[in-house]
This record gives structure tokens, sequence and C-alpha cells, in this order.
């Protein structure tokens, strides 16, 4: 509830003139039974049309007015949920960029999906049905209690009597649905978890012949949903019935008990007409707050787990707001006995490593699978912080500035290269939104993929689907490096960026990029030694610390790690 809260405030106004208007509109609607009641009780006493007409007038003026309120009043409800709706993914959206990899691993990419759509709709389908059929229930009760004792005590009473018992009937029945929606969304999330893997792994699975497999986990997940589902509506089918029992017994005792006080003379037969319609729209918006009631408990557990995404402290923060003074040293970025951990780990994934990258050189890190080489690259984007140590850019420790400003002086190359759907241009300036075309195609020269791109129909143009579907890997790879090299940053960041090219485009490639990146500094991290033996330094790692540093030829005398690796690289080199 909190949460609905905190995204009405902003729309404080908004909000008071839906409530307002939802009054009006309940005001009018049952000020009219009164009307009729008025009239009935007119024409059989004998009064003059003239009085009548009178009642008619005042009956036909709250009607307009009352309507006129519900059109304004559901406009009114309407915008504001499609605004809090808006706002809610907005913030997500915004916390999700915010979270660090462990963070958003810890939710799971299906889930965040499942919050930020499904579960912020069911939200704003419960806000609107709030307003229009809940809040309106004890205000009309009220209401109705009211002018019905003030026709008669005795059917007040009934009419309390009745309307308390069907609202703790429906008490009893939220309280113990909520748990089977809170397992509701849960299964939710592995329904889409599924899917999506099904989905963006369908050639894994078709490459395998797991269709039945992944078909049956499905089916399982559907089964799941489906039983727990049906276990919760279970709790609401009586409840329906329930709520029309109530009404027509309600209406069998006006019947019975007014039938002796209008012979007594204490009652009219307009005010039955009266109470019976009080009754009924009593009865009615108490019916509707129940279709609400069976969206509210899973309303409020969607509530909980888009509280659970906003209020979630990222494991990486701004220290400051302050960018540090620009400098430009020679030694861009440097490693100060660096030690890293991660936080469900028992033992460090890196210890110890210090080295230093120059402006204008190239250093490598090489090492065995698990040696901890793509963790480096996370560690200089911040992706994590360094548990021991330090890592400096231009002289200053990375958590001493915005991670937007250490960001923007970078250029990183994954290792799994991804596109955006859209085209190859738009896809380059991702990461400098002004470059020119002309910037573009010197990008895509030098990482050896202009030559493609102008095969192409639409050139620059040209489609690419989410993900970069319709190119082959190399070409994914190479466009993903044009766009680091269209930024012109100070420091590149290539994470294993060449595995998926053949040998003449890598020595192509490193050739141009040589040349290209002058004035900053470049981190390869690899796994073949030919990509690297022409690195001003090499950086080999083993089980997470630095089994040595130097250039190739130093390493390949001093180092029986980096040894070992050459030397069966090149074994299987000749055996291929």
């Amino acid at each position: 509830m909190k949460l609905i809260l905190r995204f009405l405030r902003p729309h404080w106004k908004l909000t008071l003139l839906t409530v307002v208007l939802l009054v009006v509109e309940i005001t009018g609607g049952l000020f009219i039974p009164t009307l009729v009641a008025e009239m009935l009780n007119l024409g059989t006493s004998g009064a003059t049309f003239e009085a009548v007409w009178h009642t008619g007038v005042k009956m036909a003026v709250v009607s307009l007015a009352a309507g006129g309120c519900a059109v304004l009043g559901g406009y009114a409800c309407a915008t504001l949920s499609a605004q809090v709706g808006k706002e809610m993914r907005q913030a997500i959206y915004a916390k999700s960029l915010a979270l660090s990899i462990y963070d958003f691993r810890q939710f799971g990419t299906a889930s965040i999906t499942t919050r930020t759509i499904s579960d912020i709709t069911t939200i704003q389908f419960a806000l609107t049905s709030t307003l229009q059929m809940i809040v309106p229930v004890p205000i009309i009760c009220a209401i109705a209690l009211g002018l019905t004792f003030g026709l008669d005590v005795q059917m007040g009473l009934i009419l309390l009597a009745v309307v308390v018992l069907i609202l703790l009937i429906a008490f009893f029945i939220i309280r113990g649905a909520a748990p089977l929606f809170r397992r509701l969304q849960k299964l939710l999330d592995r329904m889409s978890t599924i899917l999506l893997e099904n989905l963006t792994g369908v050639r894994v699975v078709r490459a395998f012949n797991n269709e039945a497999r992944e078909e049956s986990r499905l089916i399982t997940a559907f089964a799941n949903y489906a039983a727990t589902s049906i276990k919760a509506n279970r709790r609401f089918a009586n409840l329906d019935g329930l709520a029309f029992f109530c009404i027509n017994f309600f209406v069998v005792i006006v019947y019975w008990v007014s039938g002796g006080r209008i012979a007594a003379g204490k009652f009219q037969i307009g005010d039955i007409t009266a109470v019976i319609e009080y009754s009924i729209l009593v009865m009615f918006f108490l019916m509707m707050a129940q279709l609400v009631i069976l969206i509210l408990p899973r309303a409020l557990e969607c509530c909980e787990r888009v509280r659970l995404v906003l209020d979630h402290s990222p494991e990486i923060t701004d220290l400051t707001d302050q960018a540090p003074a620009e400098s430009h040293p020679a030694e861009v970025l440097s490693f100060r006995d660096v030690s890293f951990r991660f936080q469900d780990a028992e033992e460090d994934t890196l210890s110890h490593l210090d080295f230093v990258c120059r402006r204008g050189e190239t250093t490598a890190i090489i090492g065995g699978t698990g040696s901890g080489k793509s963790t480096v690259a996370s560690l200089i984007l911040r992706f994590h912080d360094v548990t021991d140590g330090s890592i400096q850019l231009n002289g200053t420790d990375i958590r001493d500035m915005p991670q937007e400003y250490l960001r923007s002086h970078l250029a990183y190359v994954q290792q799994k290269a991804w596109l955006f759907s859209g085209t190859i241009a738009e896809n380059l300036r991702y990461s400098r939104p002004d470059a020119t075309e002309e910037e573009l195609m010197h990008a895509a020269d030098v990482a050896q993929a202009g030559d493609f791109i102008r095969s192409l129909p639409d050139g620059l143009n040209s489609f690419v689907a989410q993900g970069g579907t319709n190119f082959s890997g190399g070409q994914k790879q190479r466009l993903s490096i044009a766009r680091a090299l269209v930024k012109r940053p100070e420091l590149y960041i290539f994470d294993d960026s060449f595995s998926a090219l053949d040998f003449k485009t890598d020595a192509a490639l490193r050739r141009a990029l040589a040349a290209e990146t002058q004035d900053a500094a470049v981190v390869i991290v690899a796994q073949r030694v030919s990509s690297i033996r022409h690195a001003h330094q090499i950086v080999v790692l083993h089980e997470g610390k630095m089994a040595g540093i130097g250039t190739h030829e130093e390493l390949m005398e001093t180092c029986q790690v980096y040894r070992e690796i050459y030397e069966s690289q090149t074994k299987e080199a000749r055996e291929a």
C-alpha cells in the first residue's frame, strides 16, 4: 500500500478530484431513490400534479449531475492509473540500470520483465477498480444506512447486520487467499523463465532434439500455475452466491416487516421502495467490490515484488557526484594491489594484481579457463567493486568518480557480441549519437566490417534484427568493435572480442587498431596467443594471480604458465 501512496502523492490533486467526483456520483445515485419514494408517497396521498412535477424535475437534475460526475470520474481515474503505471515502469527500468550484475542475477531477467509489465498492469487494474468499486463502498454504506435509519430504525439495523455479515465473509476469504496469490506470481516468473530460455535457446533445443523435454517442462509449469489458480478461485466461488442470498433475504425481511408497519401507519409505500433501492445499491457495490477483491491479494503481492526492486540497495553506488578534474597522464589505467572476491565465494577470484596501462600501448590479459580474465574487465567498468587495493583512471580511484563519468571514458566490447534491433548506423551511433556517416564507415573499415557493409543493398541503413541474429558471429563482433571505435575513448576494453574472427581478419584488424588507438590505452582479454603476441605487455593470470608480466619474448623465457599456453596452442595448430 505504501508503494501506491508513493506514486499517488505527486498526483494528489487528480486523486482528490477523482474521489470528489465519485462521492458526488454516489450521493446523487442514493438521492434518486429518496426522490422516488417522495413521488410515490405524494401520489398515494393525493398530492397535486405540480408537487409531483417538481419532484420529477429534481430527479432529472440529480440524474444529470450524477451521470456527468460518473463520466468525468471515470476519465480522471483512467488518467491517474495510466500515469501511475507509466511512472512505476520508468522507476523499475531506471533501477534495473543501476543494479550491478550480482544484483540483477538475484532477481533474474524474466522476473524483472514480469514485474515491469505484468505486475504493474495488475496494479493499474487494481488501482482503477479500487477507486471505482471499493472506495465508494464505505461512502455508500454510510449514506444508505443513514437514510435507512432516518426512515426506520428497525430497517436500518437489519441492513447494517447484512452489510457486516458480507464484509466479514469477504475479509476471511481474502486473508486465506493471499499466500496462494503470492505463489501464483512466483509460478508466473517460472513460466516466463522457461519460455524465455526456450525462445532464446531454440537452436540448442532443436540441435539436441530436446523439444519434447522442453515442452514437458513448460507444460509442468503451466499445470502448476493452473492448479494453484483453481485452488485460489475456489475460495471465491461461493462469495457471489452468499451475496445474492443476503440481498434476497433482506428484501424478504423488508416486505415482511414493512407490511405490519404500514398497517400501523408507521411506514409508507414509497419508503419500502427507497429502503429496497438503498439495499440493492449497497449490495451491488459490495458485489462489484468482491470482483476487485479477487485481484487484491495478487495486486498486493505485485506491489511487494515491485517494492523489492525499487527499495533494493545496489551493490555498486556512486560515492560522489563530482567528476574529477580532466587530466591526460601517460598512465591511463592502474591496478594497485587489487584483490577481488565474489559475495558468495570463499576465496578470492583475483589476488594482488599490480600493473599499469599506458597511453598508446596495448595491454593483454591471458590465462586459462577460470583464471579471472573477464573479471578484470568487469572491475575496470565497475560492474563490481574491488575487495582490496584500487583501480585508478588517470590517477583517480574509479570509486571516487561517478559511474557515468568513468564509463564515458571507456569503450567496451564484450565476449558475446550484442546488437540492437534497428539499423547498422543506429547501432554504431550507440556509443556516440552525433557521429557522421564518414566516421561510421571509417570505424567500420578499421574493424574490417566496411566491405561487408558496402556489399549490403542498404549499406549503413541495413536492418539489424534483435541481438544481430541476421548476421554471422564474426560480422557481429566486427560491428561491435566498430561501435567502440566510433566513441574514441581514452581506454578500449576488448573482452575476448576477436574469438569469432579468422586469423587473416584478426591480423588485419590488429594492424588497423594499432594505428587507430595511438592516443588511447588498449586492454585485450584473450585466449589465443596469436591475438596478443604483439602487445606491449602481457599479463598472465593463473588461478586469479599474476603468473607473469612482460612482452611475448620475455614471457617465453621467464613464465612457465605462458609458455605452456603458447605450446599447447601451437601444437593444436600443427595437428589441425
